[in-house]
């Protein structure tokens, strides 16, 4: 909030001195500024309250108890990774926000496995709590960031979120595969390009099957 005020001022101070603004102007916009930003304020006001609503029905509690059981399981231990990616996604899709599932999920997966910060296997289904949690924060159409770009672009909520979902999903199902494949191999100087090599193949297929523009 401190940063916005000087921001504005700070703004205020250079168009007056440029000239491209008179006092009159600046001070006229101010009410039209704040009225295009009502529509924005509204979702992320109902996206706090219905992050509280998650929180407070035991989301962290539920996530844990799942988590632990795929733990549990030493057959399915390696796909840990790509299970945490898929509750990080769903997780901040539903919330809003990647920091929120941060702090809900990579305590989690630190305590299945016991806090051992040397296991490969548990530095990875923490790098797949952070890229899922930024996949839905992306997706989501009530978090903070998705909202305010779509209102800095003076663009339709909705068709801002639905025209990059596409986008998203490509990425995340690419990821959800390289993490399968991260989970069983353990060696990230192995991973990463079979992971790259995966994403140039998804884009090289897509263009072939896209029709030639004329």
């Amino acid at each position: 909030m401190y940063g916005s005020v000087v921001a504005l001022l700070i703004t205020i101070i250079f168009y007056l001195c440029t000239k491209v603004l008179s006092f009159r102007e600046c001070m006229n916009a101010l009410p039209e500024g704040f009225k295009s930003m009502v529509p924005a304020i509204l979702i992320l006001t109902f996206a706090w309250t219905l992050k509280a609503m998650t929180d407070s029905l035991g989301a962290a509690e539920y996530v844990a108890s799942q988590v632990e059981k795929v733990a549990a399981n030493g057959a399915l231990m390696s796909l840990l990774p790509a299970f945490v990616f898929l509750i990080g996604v769903f997780l901040s899709f539903a919330t809003g926000t990647s920091w929120g599932t941060f702090g809900i999920l990579i305590p989690i997966v630190v305590s299945v496995f016991g806090g051992n910060m040397d296991n490969e296997l548990m530095i990875i289904a923490i790098s797949a709590c952070m890229a899922g949690a930024v996949c839905g924060d992306h997706c989501s159409p009530i978090s903070d960031t998705t909202i305010m770009a779509s209102a800095g672009a003076q663009c339709e909520h909705i068709r801002h979120v639905s025209t990059q979902l596409p986008y998203a999903l490509t990425c995340a199902a690419v990821s959800l595969v390289s993490y399968v494949i991260a989970g069983f191999i353990r060696n990230w100087l192995i991973a990463l390009p079979i992971a790259i090599l995966l994403m140039v193949g998804t884009i090289m297929v897509i263009r072939m099957t896209q029709p030639a523009e004329k």
